[in-house]
């Protein structure tokens, strides 16, 4: 291999580099870069080259070493990454109360928003609600759901 001695990488004949100091330096710098990005692509690489130094420091010839680190690398982002990512991104499960926005509720108490009044049955639940107009709207009255507040339903009527 052109410029490649003994454990040794000789780019050019200019300053001479162990493999293991090599390997070293270039998980250092792939933990730097994905401190950088914090989007879980570099670690994986990281990884493959500390999988590198390791072929490096029991004395792997440098083909060997770029094996390990292809292989690890590829190791890690296929089977470790789908993990981690599941683990930090969880997927969002709607709640029931995201099921209520847009259904169709009964009011049971006046909605008044200027009294802080209100209550409507919606799919069986009792909700305290606002008008989402700022309109009084007497009970016995149907109304649809439009969003969500902490616990208030905001209402509009039919």
């Amino acid at each position: 291999m052109i410029g490649v001695t003994e454990n040794r990488f000789d780019p050019k004949g200019g300053v001479v580099v162990g493999f293991k100091v090599f390997w070293l330096a270039a998980v250092i710098a792939l933990c730097v870069g994905e401190a950088a990005t914090v989007g879980l692509v570099c670690i994986w690489f990281a990884v493959g080259a500390l999988g590198a130094f390791v072929a490096a420091c029991v004395g792997g010839p440098f083909w060997l070493q770029l094996i390990v680190f292809a292989a690890v690398s590829a190791a890690a982002l296929a089977l470790v990454r789908p993990a981690v990512s599941r683990l930090i991104h969880p997927r969002r499960s709607p709640t029931n109360a995201d099921r209520v926005i847009g259904q169709t509720a009964l009011v049971t108490e006046a909605v008044d928003n200027e009294a802080g009044t209100g209550q409507v049955n919606v799919m069986g639940q009792i909700w305290t609600a606002r008008s989402q107009l700022g309109v009084v709207i007497p009970s016995g009255t149907q109304v649809r759901v439009q969003r969500i507040e902490g616990v208030k339903v905001f209402v509009e009527t039919l």
